[in-house]
């Protein structure tokens, strides 16, 4: 079973920086894309980054430019570097991926259990 952690959340105030880990661990397992989603209080969840293995990056037009999502394949490791935060930002942010066991051959989709970001004005 692949499992997600993530860290490196918290208060931050208007224009500053935060960097979002998450490690995907389990056993005999192939990762084939990480994103990040965030959720705010009374909003949707919503896709703010993914990468796939090969490298590719997609944002939401809402974090282009300031947001980045560099990954670490040799540690299933994704990261979300957060620069000039605004209070929209504010948001639990959660990290998914996307693979394939090799012990079913099966494909997954896990998430992790959210960190929360506030940015304060």
């Amino acid at each position: 079973q692949v499992q997600l952690v993530e860290s490196g959340g918290g208060l931050v105030q208007s224009g500053g920086s935060l960097r979002l880990s998450c490690a995907a661990s389990g056993s005999r397992f192939s990762i084939v894309s990480m994103a990040w989603y965030r959720q705010a209080p009374g909003n949707q969840r919503e896709l703010v980054a993914n990468i796939a293995s090969g490298g590719t990056t997609n944002y939401a037009d809402s974090v282009k430019g300031r947001f980045t999502i560099p990954g670490d394949n040799a540690k299933n490791t994704v990261y979300l570097q957060m620069n000039s935060l605004k209070p929209e930002d504010t948001a639990v942010y959660l990290c998914n991926a996307g693979g394939i066991s090799h012990a079913t051959s099966r494909t997954f989709e896990v998430w992790g259990q959210g960190i929360l970001v506030t940015v304060s004005s």
